[in-house]
């Protein structure tokens, strides 16, 4: 995903607090940097500075021996110990040998190695692969409500995920079809060739991928034909220039139908709360719930001066008498002055994906 369309973590941040405190729970242990680490990969020595957009991303080949020595680390065996190479390996018929560049960040692993690694230990298909912020951004949405369905417009889907409707059918009746790496990578990489299209509608040439990761069209011919896997980093690179999520190539059929109906169901809410009551609005975001909770302790001469304070800050701003009118908008909703604008400022600063 580019990094220009991606949701400012800072108020990702603050909807997943404002959300942890409405139902009780301390925002501090919900966004522990500890946790956002395990979700993540990301050294959660990094996560205040990838928050604050200060963070250098390290080369693909340094981001994803650490992603995969903290994956040994915190996914421990029965008897608290680092999975040994060997039996990491063999969960894809491989030699424990095959893993000791990656393990000692001297090189990448094959395609269907990290997706072997990704599968053994439980994480998301782009685990390995994503930068930073994409690892955080999807951590913090994990530490919300989980994800439900939504959306059942099939095209709508295959485009999202590169899945035919026929296999989305069978995926939600949960028996998800089971292709080899090879077929499956081949497939998505087709998908994303037919429908991202240049702007004249003909599919972009596989020189000019492989020029934004500076390397020629000839290292994807293999990929095109269906008779091998890119490398790591070919992959990243396809999927960095089509700008999809970084285990678009390697998600099986059900994790990416989830995560395609996770960013719908996102959409929705951000759609559903701009059109929604201004009054609702209004309270909503100045957490009027939170204050009536509070306000529930007082006694009645409590509630008196309550009421009087309110009247003093509503004669203050000049509203004393005035019967109440629409939620004010937003300088940047006002300069949009379309109802998309008004539904993309949600979707960056409201709390829609954190209800």
């Amino acid at each position: 995903m580019p990094a220009a369309d991606r949701p400012d973590l800072t108020a990702a941040w603050g909807r997943v607090s404002g959300l942890a405190e409405r139902r009780g729970q301390d925002p501090a242990q919900v966004l522990a940097v500890e946790r956002l680490g395990h979700l993540s990969g990301v050294d959660p020595a990094r996560i205040p500075g990838v928050l604050a957009g200060t963070a250098a991303e390290p080369p693909l080949c340094e981001r994803v021996h650490r992603r995969f020595l903290r994956l040994r680390a915190t996914r421990l065996d029965k008897h608290g110990r680092e999975w040994p190479l060997c039996a990491i390996a063999e969960d894809f018929d491989a030699p424990g040998a095959s893993l000791g560049p990656l393990n000692a960040g001297t090189g990448l692993p094959r395609l269907g190695h990290a997706a072997g690694v990704q599968r053994f230990f439980g994480v998301y298909a782009g685990f390995l692969l994503a930068d930073a912020k994409s690892a955080v951004e999807r951590a913090l949405a994990a530490t919300g409500p989980g994800s439900g369905s939504g959306g059942d417009d099939l095209e709508h889907l295959s485009y999202l995920t590169g899945i035919t409707p026929q296999d989305i059918r069978l995926t939600l009746d949960g028996n998800p079809p089971r292709l080899p790496l090879k077929e499956q990578v081949r497939g998505r990489f087709e998908h994303l060739r037919r429908t991202r299209p240049r702007a004249d509608g003909q599919p972009y040439s596989l020189s000019a991928i492989a020029g934004s990761f500076d390397a020629s069209g000839q290292s994807l011919t293999r990929l095109a034909q269906g008779e091998g896997l890119p490398n790591l980093a070919a992959a990243a690179g396809i999927q960095r220039f089509y700008g999809v999520e970084g285990g678009f190539l390697l998600a099986d059929d059900t994790e990416a139908l989830a995560t395609a109906l996770a960013g719908i169901e996102r959409e929705l809410e951000s759609a559903e709360r701009s059109a929604e009551n201004p009054m609702l609005a209004v309270m909503r975001e100045h957490d009027v719930r939170g204050i009536v909770t509070r306000a529930g302790r007082l006694s009645p001469a409590g509630w008196r001066s309550l009421a009087d304070h309110l009247d003093d800050l509503l004669a203050r701003e000049g509203q004393w008498g005035r019967p109440p009118g629409p939620a004010p908008r937003r300088a940047d909703q006002r300069a949009a002055g379309t109802g998309s604008g008004a539904r993309g400022d949600h979707a960056g600063t409201g709390e829609g994906e954190a209800r």
